[in-house]
């Protein structure tokens, strides 16, 4: 959660009449005019929420294509989609990578779509971090 932090600026508090002498300069005129801080808080916008996109395994879809796909579609090196493969073959699920919401949303929607081309049953979905 983001905390407000206070920016203090001092106006004059007195009305702006024509007929005083410190009208046009601020800093003359009456010596007892009463001056003030007002806080004003700004919020920092939260960071956006973020997503793991994860493959589900499946006995028909082949480790080559998964591998492909992994360096496709989430940029990953020849070794990483190896390791990440050989993880979701052996354990049923595995992390492709963690992005905002409609990033990890595209990611999901790629792969749905390059396995369907391909005929393959592959499955991906995407669970908040």
């Amino acid at each position: 959660m983001s905390k407000p932090f206070p920016a203090t600026l001092a106006i004059r508090l007195a009305d702006n009449d024509p007929d005083d002498p410190g009208h046009d300069d601020p800093g003359r005129g009456d010596p007892g005019r009463e001056t003030g801080t007002v806080t004003k808080t700004r919020v920092k916008p939260a960071r956006p929420a973020l997503y793991k996109v994860i493959l589900l395994n499946d006995d028909y879809t082949p480790q080559e294509f998964v591998i492909w796909l992994l360096e496709a579609v989430f940029k990953k090196g020849r070794e990483e989609a190896t390791r990440i493969m050989l993880h979701v073959h052996q354990t049923g699920v595995g992390i492709c990578g963690v992005y905002t919401f409609e990033v990890a949303e595209t990611k999901v929607a790629q792969v749905l779509e390059l396995a369907r081309r391909n005929e393959h049953p592959l499955q991906c979905i995407m669970e908040k971090d």
